[in-house]
């Protein structure tokens, strides 16, 4: 059986919600770093369209809708 080689995050290959939600979560994490503690929580669903709709909450909520077709491959 073959398996699949991990896949990675590449901000060239991806579309502008989903570089816009990866630097919110790189922020959120380096805040919370700074701070000395945090809580947070990433959830997601498929909603219509095939859209991903990301929620980042930390604090404050962030809520990203991420088209089908802009996610890495």
């Amino acid at each position: 059986m073959l398996e699949k080689s991990p896949q990675f995050y590449n901000p060239d290959d991806a579309g502008l919600q989903l570089r816009q939600a990866m630097k919110c979560l790189e922020q959120t994490i380096i805040d919370g770093l700074n701070h000395g503690f945090f809580d947070c929580a990433i959830s997601s669903e498929v909603v219509s369209g095939g859209k991903r709709e990301l929620m980042i909450r930390a604090g404050k909520s962030h809520k990203f809708t991420i088209p089908e077709e802009e996610l890495p491959r």
